[in-house]
């Protein structure tokens, strides 16, 4: 039998190997620098404690592990009825009861609530680990890749944010890259929800608009049909989608979104977040640049606030960074 890996996972060399120990280096520096402390969590976790975190695109991505002894004589009929369920798209512990970690969030919440009376609030914490999801391979795309996390925990401050941002800067200025750091909230998607006609809408909202590099407008718009918005609804969404076509600059794009919101406390919130972040980083880098961008979404469910993305000046890729505020995420767990 020809060897071969499992698509979406690679192998590094020796000189690959030695490229990303510096990159994973240089992050991890900055985080230190700015005083996050390293934590490691297991690779797989219980089951349900990643289901219902990442929304519904997301939740069909995590990596379920099978029980042990499915092929047990005694068990087989349990085994079976089990599959039908999960064929159904159902969860069943019968058949799988854990789960490779999906992201380090959410493991992170997990670890914050099981020791909350041990750690010394505010709580910041780093860490650099591989996580998995049963994703479609292909470019730029994988089903292992490492994400390097920097959270706080125990603080609302907004000097959290552009902390976080500053950090950003840092590790990419270090690594000779430079970026865009784009700019949105929460507040600014729930805001447009209600003015589009329901709040209960947003989930399917976000989800559609962070498809929106991938596929374009219009078939964001037939997406949002398949989702049961109304075409005045739709035409609410495309607008402010379409704003930066006719806003230059960050801020020509507050003063348009400050008009779409007029009377909103949510979208006016969010609009005083995003302009407090950029007056504290106006002048952080020469070198990158900071965006407002009202498409910015970001498909997790868990936000709350400032949500970001990074991606490199001048190169054809995706995104290399990406996060934001997600208050009250422990509380999930008790």
């Amino acid at each position: 039998m020809k060897p071969s890996l499992p698509q979406g996972t690679r192998d590094f060399g020796p000189d690959v190997v030695r490229k990303r120990q510096y990159i994973l280096n240089t992050i991890k520096a900055v985080f230190e620098l700015y005083g996050f402390q390293p934590l490691e969590t297991p690779a797989m976790e219980n089951l349900e404690t990643l289901m219902g975190k990442y929304g519904e695109e997301g939740d069909k991505l995590i990596f379920k592990i099978l029980n042990n002894g499915l092929g047990d004589p005694k068990k087989i009929d349990k085994s079976k009825l089990a599959f039908e369920n999960v064929l159904q798209g159902k969860n069943d512990v019968n058949l799988t009861e854990r789960a490779l970690k999906y992201d380090l969030t959410i493991p992170f919440a997990r670890y914050v609530a099981m020791n909350h009376g041990q750690l010394t609030f505010p709580y910041k914490r780093y860490q650099v680990q591989p996580v998995w999801r049963a994703d479609r391979p292909q470019r730029g795309r994988y089903r292992e890749f490492y994400q390097c996390d920097a959270d706080v925990v125990g603080s609302r401050s907004l000097l959290n944010e552009v902390e976080l941002t500053n950090i950003y800067s840092t590790v990419f200025e270090q690594l000779g890259i430079p970026v865009e750091i784009r700019l949105n909230s929460r507040k600014i998607l729930a805001a447009l929800a209600t003015l589009a006609g329901g709040s209960e809408k947003m989930t399917d909202i976000t989800i559609a608009i962070d498809k929106l590099d991938k596929i374009g407008l219009e078939k964001v718009k037939e997406e949002l049909v398949q989702r049961g918005l109304s075409e005045e609804q739709i035409t609410v969404v495309a607008s402010y989608l379409q704003i930066t076509e006719t806003a230059e600059g960050n801020e020509a794009i507050l003063e348009k979104l400050q008009t779409l919101f007029t009377g909103d406390e949510t979208g006016a919130a969010g609009l005083h977040e995003l302009q407090t972040i950029l007056a504290q980083t106006r002048d952080i880098s020469t070198t990158n640049k900071i965006i407002i961008d009202p498409t910015l979404a970001r498909g997790l469910n868990y936000y709350t606030g400032t949500i970001y993305e990074v991606k490199a000046i001048g190169v054809k890729m995706g995104s290399i960074g990406g996060g934001g505020r997600y208050d009250d995420l422990t509380g999930l767990f008790g």
